[in-house]
Parts: C-alpha cells; sequence; structure tokens
C-alpha cells in the first residue's frame, strides 16, 4: 500500500504510548483512510449535485467519470447521502 501524502493531526498522550506504539497507531490509521477513501466505498455513499443541470447523480458509472476529473465545474457538488 503506497501511503498518500497528507496531513494528518493526531493527538495521543505521549505519557501512556511509546513512539512504536504511535507509529502503529498512525500506520493502522493510514490504511484505514486509503480503504474508506477508495471509490468503491465512496460511490454508494454519495451522490452528486450538480447544480448547473439541476440533476441529482446517482448512477455509479456517471459518478466515476465525474470524480476521476481533475477539476470540477464550479456548483457540482459531493453530497454524503446520510
Amino acid at each position: 500500500m503506497n501511503k498518500a501524502n497528507r496531513n494528518l493531526l493526531v493527538l495521543f498522550n505521549q505519557e501512556l504510548m511509546t513512539a512504536q506504539a504511535i507509529e502503529h497507531e498512525v500506520d493502522m490509521l493510514h490504511e484505514l483512510l486509503y480503504k474508506v477513501e477508495s471509490l468503491e466505498n465512496i460511490i454508494p455513499a454519495h451522490e452528486i449535485l450538480h447544480l448547473n443541470k439541476f440533476k441529482v447523480i446517482n448512477n455509479p458509472m456517471e459518478m466515476r467519470k465525474l470524480l476521476r476529473q481533475r477539476e470540477l465545474k464550479p456548483f457540482v457538488f459531493l453530497n454524503n447521502k446520510n
């Protein structure tokens, strides 16, 4: 697994955990985020609101196409279904 370039703010009580335990927790957090942020997990839990066309997009193929674009048009939003 390739660790993503990301900035994480993780707060630990250093008196209770060793440096090795903290590193292990951060590695597990990276692994969890890698799995959660995959397209296979994002698509069923979200929908795209395309306010330029007044559309709600739920079609997985259309969502993949839009999410893979480098830059979205203004007023196109990713909305969580929760």
